[in-house]
């Protein structure tokens, strides 16, 4: 099950709006097939597995990391592939969510014939796919904070001016995160000071850019910002309290959401749930990042902290009150993990209960 979780992990935002499911067959003691969520949530883990495995599934045990799903629509349900297939015994680490499988997946494998057993590093399944699980019990997706800080807990030195923090490694590391997450956030007040065009500039091939979503309450993003420009190679969500429309924008390919309140922070991620995003990283600037972490919808928090670097009492702060962060605290988070990343240093904070 450990591996197939491995497996599962590397459809980590790729595979939106469906969870990141690993399947591994294992006959004899050998693998005989093994399979992930492909990239758009199709083919399924399972089909793939099953694919591989061919007459040799026969008798065969699977490790699914998710209960196979029950419901059938492009193609059949997976836990029916799985019975018919022949597959002596189905492990599963976790019940799915979803109405429409939730039990009944198994039930579909039970009245087959089929061992069906669950259970098995359930927590870790969970974990791994904790925005899917959001996404169907509270209509939200998990949200992850990034922050690049200088020792001294500024993100610039000063409004409007985009200020390098750290160094190669950490900078890698952050674009592999934004591989991990469908969707990555800013406000507009980061669109106009920094022009950023928030891809993945990794070598790997199949490394794939979010979705970009701007929050914009007056529609103020410009045409000729390089969000706008590439909005037909990576799609741009620009969520607005405009009700009208932009022709140009709309023509560059910008999907454009209105919103009554964008200030709700909860209803902007039910909305972006309801389009289909399940993990999302917001990489916003202090006022973003301040009305985020006030709505106490941040999951987690990716904190990388060049301790070289002091920008002053004058330089932009991470969060508008200041009581938000002191040294390595985060109020309302715990600390898990402190890695080092070249020069740098990268905490890893969970919200506490």
């Amino acid at each position: 099950m450990a591996a197939a979780l491995r497996l599962a992990g590397d459809g980590l935002g790729r595979v939106w709006p469906n969870p990141a499911v690993g399947c591994l067959i294992i006959k004899d003691d050998k693998t005989v097939g093994r399979g992930w969520t492909q990239p758009g949530g199709r083919p399924h883990a399972e089909f793939e597995a099953l694919q591989m495995a061919g007459a040799k599934a026969k008798g065969a045990t699977a490790y699914v990391t998710l209960e196979p799903c029950a419901h059938q629509g492009e193609t059949r349900s997976c836990a029916r592939l799985l019975a018919q297939a022949g597959v002596k015994r189905v492990v599963f680490a976790v019940s799915d969510p979803d109405p429409r499988t939730a039990g009944k997946g198994a039930e579909i494998m039970k009245k087959a014939g089929v061992q069906v057993d669950y259970g098995l590093l359930e927590e870790e399944a969970k974990a791994l796919n904790k925005g899917y699980f959001l996404k169907q019990t509270e209509g939200r997706p998990l949200v992850a904070m990034k922050l690049a800080t200088s020792k001294d807990g500024k993100i610039a030195e000063r409004e409007g001016v985009e200020t390098r923090i750290t160094g190669r490694q950490a900078r890698e590391y952050s674009h592999r995160l934004r591989a991990s997450h469908d969707a990555i956030l800013v406000g507009i007040g980061t669109v106009l000071a920094d022009d950023p065009d928030l891809t993945c500039r990794l070598p790997d091939k199949d490394v794939t850019s979010p979705v970009r979503i701007v929050l914009d309450t007056k529609l103020k993003i410009p045409l000729d910002s390089r969000l706008v420009q590439s909005a037909h190679e990576v799609p741009v969500w620009v969520v607005t309290e405009e009700t009208e429309i932009s022709p140009e924008l709309a023509g560059k390919g910008v999907e454009i959401v209105s919103l009554g309140n964008i200030k709700n922070i909860k209803q902007v991620l039910e909305l972006i749930a309801k389009k289909g995003i399940t993990r999302l990283l917001v990489e916003g600037g202090a006022k973003i990042n301040t009305s985020f972490h006030e709505s106490a919808l941040v999951d987690q928090i990716y904190r990388f902290s060049n301790n070289r670097l002091v920008l002053g009492s004058e330089a932009v702060p991470a969060f508008r009150k200041p009581k938000i962060l002191r040294g390595s605290n985060i109020e309302g988070f715990q600390l898990l993990e402190k890695n080092i990343l070249g020069k740098d240093i990268l905490d890893f904070y969970e919200r506490r209960d």
